[in-house]
Order: structure tokens, then C-alpha cells, then sequence
């Protein structure tokens, strides 16, 4: 019996792979075994923004232009999020996270794959309510050095007041929120008071290893991107920094079943992915 033949790949799909090849190579980012679906929907964002009408006339643009090159990376590592993006999730965190969390002497928290910064923001703003700010410390990592930048700055999406105060509200927040944003100026900002105990960071999630023990990871909406043998490894990574007793928490559209020590864990809210690590 004569086996089919494979299919050939498509022109695009070719340059597709070659681009991330260059990228990898120029850079170190390695984005090969990401999402086919998310790849081909950036590149395609970061092709009209560039203005360029083929893959291929991408590529020769990041080999010439570290400018460009940083852009890309960041395009492809980072995700556009507002202060409180989800308040249920916050919520949960509020009601059944933090309790736990201050009843250490100090905790640990990791933001991986932080992007612009607002998860840490909110956590920060959660754990100054809660008492515990003073003898916290958040470690927010991004891949993207350009994100990382952004992030130290505080600069949130541009959103009146009462938007945000209204997500604010939703988590529980007893405050004024322009206790702990800015308004002054094009763009809203974090105040500075709240960052004190935040670390910003550059840490690639797909090849940097485990570096701390933690009380609390919030990794939301990045292991999405990945395909499942490297989203298994990064659950490793992420598992090897968890302390027993510790917390996990993923994006909505994420699920513990690609970890290798799912069974480790226990899912505490039935309407975010929040899991603890009982083993």
C-alpha cells in the first residue's frame, strides 16, 4: 500500500519558518515552538505596522534594523492589558489567595510573562490593602527587555477613572483608585509609592530556568502561545518554583492538565484557574 504524500508547505509557511530561525538566531528569542495560530497573527500585525508586503521583506528589515528587530520581539512577547483585566480573578485572589499569603513571614510573588506590567500593578495594589505590601516582594519577568522598560515606568491604558474604578470595585476595593494611579498628563500612571517592593526583570520563560522559591505565580494568557511540548516545560519551570503550599494561577483560557505535576496540584476557585500545589 503506497503511503500518501505529505502535503508541501505553502511559500508563507517557508518564510514564516525562516524568519523565526533569523529571529532566533539573531537574538536568542525563540519563538519556533510557539502557537502556529499566534505566530502567523502577529507576524501579520507586525508586517502592517512595519509596512512591509511579504514575510520575507519583514526579515531582511529586522537583519538590518535592531529597531525594528526590538519591536518585533516585543510584538510577539507581549499583550495589550488594562489594571484589574478580569476582576473576578482578582476577586479570587483577594478572597482566597491573599488570606493564606499573610500568614507567612514573607512572600514571594512571580509575575511571569508580565508584559506591560499591569498584573503587578493590580497584585501590588491587593497586597497594600491586605497589609502585607511591606513584607512582599513581586518579581515581574518579561522575555521582551522593550516590555520590561515599559513596565518600570508605570504606565497603564489610557481609560477614564471610573473605568478603572469600576473593575477596582468588582475585585472588592475599598479605595479612591487615584490613590494608586495618576491621571495627570496623556497617560494614566501607577504612583511610584506602589512599586517599592516590585522587581522588573527580563527572564525568558522558554529557556531560563527556575531562580526562587515562591509563594505565589501568576503566569495569565502566556502559556497559550505555546504548543504543548513547550508549554509542558514551562509548567516545570514554573512547578520548580513553587513552594508546597503555594499558589498558581493561569489565564482563563489555560489549564493545568499540560503540567507534568498536574496531580500536585488542587484547583481552589471554580471560576479561575487558580490551583494550589498540595504535593
Amino acid at each position: 500500500m503506497i503511503s500518501p504524500i505529505a502535503p508541501l508547505p505553502s511559500v508563507a509557511d517557508i518564510e514564516l519558518n525562516l524568519l523565526l530561525e533569523a529571529v532566533y538566531r539573531l537574538s536568542g528569542y525563540d519563538f519556533r515552538d510557539y502557537s502556529p495560530a499566534f505566530v502567523k497573527r502577529r507576524v501579520s500585525e507586525r508586517m502592517r505596522a512595519e509596512n512591509a508586503g511579504t514575510i520575507s521583506s519583514l526579515q531582511d528589515r529586522l537583519l538590518h534594523d535592531g529597531d525594528a528587530l526590538d519591536r518585533f520581539i516585543f510584538g510577539l512577547s507581549s499583550s495589550s492589558g488594562k489594571l484589574f483585566d478580569n476582576s473576578t480573578f482578582f476577586a479570587e485572589l483577594r478572597a482566597k489567595v491573599i488570606p493564606m499569603l499573610r500568614t507567612f513571614p514573607a512572600v514571594r510573588v512571580w509575575i511571569a510573562g508580565c508584559g506591560r506590567g499591569e498584573d503587578a500593578y493590580s497584585l501590588a495594589i491587593l497586597f497594600r490593602e491586605a497589609g502585607i505590601a511591606a513584607r512582599s516582594r513581586i518579581y515581574a519577568t518579561d522575555m521582551s527587555a522593550s516590555a520590561i522598560i515599559g513596565a518600570k515606568d508605570g504606565r497603564i491604558e489610557s481609560e477614564s477613572p471610573d473605568t478603572i474604578l469600576a473593575r477596582y470595585r468588582e475585585t472588592g476595593g475599598p479605595s479612591k483608585i487615584e490613590e494608586y494611579v495618576s491621571f495627570e498628563g496623556d497617560v494614566p500612571r501607577v504612583r511610584r509609592a506602589l512599586l517599592q517592593n516590585v522587581v522588573f526583570s527580563t527572564h525568558n520563560l522558554v529557556s531560563d530556568g527556575s531562580f526562587n522559591e515562591f509563594h505565589l505565580i501568576v503566569c495569565r494568557d502566556v502559556l497559550t502561545h505555546f504548543n504543548k511540548s513547550l508549554a509542558f516545560r514551562a509548567h516545570q519551570v514554573l512547578f520548580e518554583s513553587l513552594i508546597r503550599g503555594g499558589y498558581l494561577a493561569l489565564g482563563g483560557n489555560e489549564t493545568i492538565s499540560l503540567s507534568p505535576h498536574h496531580r500536585c496540584f488542587q484547583r481552589i476557585s471554580e471560576t479561575e484557574q487558580i490551583h494550589r500545589r498540595v504535593r
